[in-house]
């Protein structure tokens, strides 16, 4: 993994990447080849016990699909990040980071792969962060539909084009992992990379 001139670092296909920010940091997740998902969690680097809480998220913001001006709250109730830029619009606070065992139950994979929940839970590992506790992640440009009548949930190809991008400012130092996602339903079959770059307060 390497970055660029302007800092930018690409998260190959079906793996991961963990960073640390400080407050006031800008976290920029880009999509460079369009329709691809990065699900993102985040601890508090000052006390790993606080993570990024989708509930809570969704609970203040009073709608499940978040976008800029919106705050990501931690399970304590205290601002992690604020969307300062998003030029997609849509991604998803719902569903659980890809598994292994997921793949064997909806995808019928014999030998599940590691998924978003095992490369989230390897890229966190140096700091004692184990898969039990990789949380519901915030699933960057995943495109979830819900009916209002049933509540039935479809994963449909993500809106994301090529260079589409959402801007997160940290508001506590924090300790962050992304994927480039690795189930054919949130990249609508086609595995691709991820970028960000971090820009410091």
């Amino acid at each position: 993994m390497s970055a660029d001139a302007a800092g930018t670092v690409r998260i190959p296909p079906c793996s991961g990447h963990a960073v640390e920010l400080a407050a006031g940091d800008v976290l920029v997740v880009i999509d460079p080849m369009g329709q691809q998902v990065s699900d993102l969690t985040a601890f508090c680097r000052d006390d790993l016990d606080e993570y990024l809480s989708s509930g809570r998220s969704i609970d203040y913001a009073s709608r499940l699909w978040l976008s800029t001006g919106d705050v990501l709250y931690s399970n304590r109730s205290r601002p992690m990040f604020t969307i300062i830029e998003d030029t997609c619009g849509r991604h998803d606070f719902t569903l659980t980071p890809c598994s292994k065992e997921m793949f064997e139950k909806l995808y019928g994979e014999e030998v599940g792969r590691p998924g978003c929940e095992g490369n989230l839970a390897g890229a966190l590992a140096p700091w004692g962060i184990a898969r039990d506790r990789v949380p519901v992640a915030f699933n960057i440009f995943m495109n979830v539909t819900v009916d209002g009548q049933s509540g039935e949930v479809a994963v449909l190809p993500p809106l994301s084009r090529a260079g589409d991008h959402i801007s997160l400012r940290a508001e506590m130092p924090l300790v962050v992992a992304m994927t480039a996602c690795s189930a054919g339903q949130s990249n609508n079959f086609s595995y691709k990379p991820i970028d960000f770059r971090v820009e410091r307060g």
